[in-house]
């Protein structure tokens, strides 16, 4: 019985460890921990944004949880609300941040961390996969931490074979306590 208890102790051990490892492997996105609030415009229109991050499964990933509302314009008089949810991880194996996104209009993009700039402001996420859309779509979404309570998102997509083009950019900033 001293022995089990010994081992299932040293085993429990190792696990906090390795979750604080992959932890400290999101580094980068600590920053974004929080309730953000902010505004969007691109070409599904004008929206405004809701999101918050925060630390899940004993810190081992970022979820994600986004609302997008679009006022109504010419081409989609209702308007409509977009919702997407998404885990950050780190994949241990390939050494680097993965995102995946659930998007309520039924795509799931696979992203993986493509470039960070030497002052940790600026990184740049690239779709390995996309379901549910035709074959050779590519989406890249780049975050710019503009301060300490602001930060710029910027999603572009690919048709097959052709460049990446802005769909959206979206600026949110840090909801305070006390705002709404």
């Amino acid at each position: 019985m001293g022995a089990f208890l010994f081992g299932f102790l040293v085993l429990r051990t190792l696990l906090i460890a390795q979750g604080a490892q992959e932890q400290r492997s999101l580094t980068p996105l600590h920053y974004f921990v929080g309730e953000w609030v902010g505004t969007g415009d691109g070409e599904p229109g004008v929206s405004t944004v809701s999101r918050t991050y925060r630390f899940v499964l004993d810190e081992r990933f970022l979820q994600v949880e986004n609302t997008s509302a679009y006022a109504p314009q010419e081409i989609n008089k209702k308007g409509e609300v977009h919702s997407d949810i998404g885990f950050f991880s780190f994949d241990k194996s390939r050494k680097r941040i993965a995102f995946r996104q659930f998007h309520s209009e039924g795509f799931v993009n696979q992203y993986s961390m493509d470039s960070l700039s030497a002052d940790g402001k600026t990184f740049t996420l690239l779709t390995e996969s996309i379901e549910n859309i035709p074959a050779g779509w590519r989406a890249k979404e780049v975050y710019r931490i503009l301060n300490e309570n602001e930060f710029e998102e910027v999603f572009s997509l690919a048709p097959p074979g052709k460049y990446f083009e802005v769909y959206s950019t979206t600026r949110l900033k840090r909801n305070q306590p006390g705002e709404h």
